[in-house]
């Protein structure tokens, strides 16, 4: 019987496995849902609280935009009566590419034993990989009509990965485990569209203030911001491209990439071009190179020859203000009492990606290419990422705070709106205090 749903299309093995039919206690479907994000003063990581188990408890987990799945900490205090592992050779495992029978990382009284799916979390802030084991449990979320939170709730089997303890260091402190929101079939945004049968759709925006959340949304919006804005309605639009080959942990097996990258075609500093190695904006036949957009990376990591040609542009489209030392781990910093200010933020020159024609390009301001490391000094949020990283640009949580992105699955196309500060909002301006 259970060979027999290796034949089903997937939408089909998607609709068995996760069906609105599994929902808790309501026949009521949400047209998006939404999650607060907070940014982690400490470790400068996004965090997601999910509602998890039976009874509920609330999960902190660290947002990785570019993880194949949630995976959760099950060594330590782990108490659910509706748990499930998720045997091997099973439909769900086939689902979660999963590795057949392993051994168990959660406590046997949950149910794991050696006929359990086996699965790798990840850690991509310490880069580190383990075995687990792959079930499921109640998730429970707020519902949202894009402009304020509603109804709660449920998806009664979401899939998630076991991971033992020692894998949460390098996490911010109470996390425990990550939300993987990648290009995968059990990610965070894929499961709850298959479950709540909505657009293939997610939006993050990120706040850049360690006292009050960006969102997160889950659906096609709209997405409506204090006072009254639908930033939805201002996105520019741009490929998704997906990397041949994973960029993940060597560990970590299923789809190619599970990650984001986007078609950068050159780079312009207050509108000149800066010469670059071309060869490196685009993914080779061995996966290295191009573009992507990471939660899991403070700032923009670009490979050595890019970001030496930044810098150098970048210092003499600034040369009326006078250079400080530089501040690890960055390698341009200028006296701020010499930099103007502007509504979206320090009066320095605007850095553009240029996509996929000229007219199209992601805008990055001062708000979001200057950090303030010193009362009176201010560096370009960039890092030099060596002479041979797997990947040649990694456009990091700093340089997308304030943004709204929306990745559409279906389509595979990115939606960004540039600095909302232009749009007299921030992301952290959804009105989580009043129910619909």
């Amino acid at each position: 019987m259970t060979s027999t749903f290796h034949f089903l299309p997937l939408c089909t093995l998607l609709f068995l496995i996760i069906s609105p039919s599994s929902l808790a206690q309501t026949s009521f479907l949400p047209k998006d849902l939404v999650l607060p994000i907070s940014k982690d003063a400490s470790s400068l990581q996004y965090i997601a609280q999910l509602n998890q188990r039976t009874p509920l408890v609330p999960i902190k987990l660290t947002l990785d935009l570019g993880g194949q799945f949630l995976w959760v900490d099950c060594e330590q205090h782990y108490a659910s009566s509706t748990y499930k592992p998720i045997r091997c050779h099973s439909a769900q495992c086939s689902l979660a590419n999963g590795n057949g029978c392993g051994e168990c990382y959660s406590s046997p009284k949950l149910g794991c034993n050696n006929n359990t799916c086996s699965q790798f979390p990840d850690n991509t802030v310490t880069h580190t990989a383990t075995g687990g084991e792959l079930a499921q449990d109640v998730v429970s979320i707020q519902s949202t009509n894009g402009l304020n939170p509603g109804r709660v709730v449920s998806v009664s089997s979401f899939i998630f990965t076991c991971g033992p303890t020692f894998l949460l260091k390098g996490l911010a402190s109470g996390v425990k485990g990550m939300a993987g929101l990648g290009r995968t079939r059990i990610s965070v945004p894929s499961q709850f569209s298959t479950a709540f049968s909505f657009h293939r759709k997610f939006a993050i925006c990120l706040s850049s203030s360690t006292s009050f959340d960006g969102v997160m949304f889950f659906g096609d919006g709209p997405y409506v911001l204090l006072p009254n804005n639908d930033v939805s309605k201002s996105l520019i639009y741009t490929p998704l491209i997906k990397n041949p080959v994973s960029t993940a942990s060597a560990y970590t097996q299923g789809d190619p990439s599970a990650e984001y990258f986007i078609g950068v075609k050159s780079i312009n500093i207050n509108g000149k071009v800066v010469p670059l190695n071309q060869t490196l904006l685009s993914i080779d036949h061995k996966g290295f190179g191009g573009t992507k957009i990471s939660t899991v990376n403070p700032y923009t990591i670009m490979e050595t020859s890019i970001y030496n040609a930044v810098l150098k542009a970048f210092i003499k489209a600034l040369a009326n203000v006078p250079r400080a030392a530089s501040v690890a781990p960055f390698g341009a910093c200028f006296s701020s009492k010499n930099i103007g200010s502007t509504r979206v933020g320090p009066a320095v020159p605007q850095i553009d990606f240029v996509l996929q024609s000229e007219s199209v390009f992601w805008t990055v301001f001062g708000s979001n290419s200057m950090v303030q490391v010193s009362n009176d000094v201010l560096c370009l949020g960039f890092v030099d990422g060596g002479s041979k990283p797997r990947t040649s640009i990694v456009i990091g949580g700093y340089q997308i705070e304030d943004n709204l992105l929306q990745f559409d699955l279906a389509t595979s196309r990115l939606g960004f709106s540039s600095s909302l500060l232009f749009q007299r909002t921030t992301c952290a301006n959804f009105n989580f205090t009043t129910n619909a």
